[in-house]
């Protein structure tokens, strides 16, 4: 499995009324470490020609952060059929690692040309380690 990490210090744009980590802004983040570790994997070849949709997110909220926690978020691969990807994303406090949130995502890749599903490929699977 390959594992793709990145942290992030919370600042006060990410903050809600609560002066917690607003929600959206986690989902922001799923959405940017996603696209990270897709970026930082695949060829320039690969992103000419294929695109990821989001079908669902299911996010399970377990604690809170607040200015200046350090975060560290951690992305993987956790299955794939046909075209949908599931992918894990779990964010912790970098210094208690208390888990703060974790998340499933559906990805559903396209084809570029025809923005239609297409399978993924033995080539897209090895990049990220995940079994056929």
């Amino acid at each position: 499995m390959d594992i793709f990490e990145k942290s992030v210090t919370v600042r006060k744009d990410d903050l809600d009324q609560l002066e917690h980590v607003n929600n959206v802004r986690y989902v922001e983040w799923i959405q940017e470490v996603s696209r990270e570790h897709w970026e930082k994997r695949v060829s320039e070849r690969i992103k000419k020609e294929v695109v990821w949709m989001v079908l669902s997110h299911h996010v399970q909220y377990k604690g809170q952060a607040r200015l200046g926690d350090r975060i560290l978020i951690r992305t993987f691969i956790a299955e794939t059929k046909g075209a949908i990807s599931v992918r894990v994303v779990e964010m912790r406090n970098a210094d208690t690692k208390t888990l703060l949130m974790e998340s499933k995502t559906e990805w559903c890749l396209l084809s570029v040309a025809q923005l239609k599903p297409m399978r993924i490929s033995k080539e897209i699977r090895s990049l990220f380690e995940i079994n056929p």
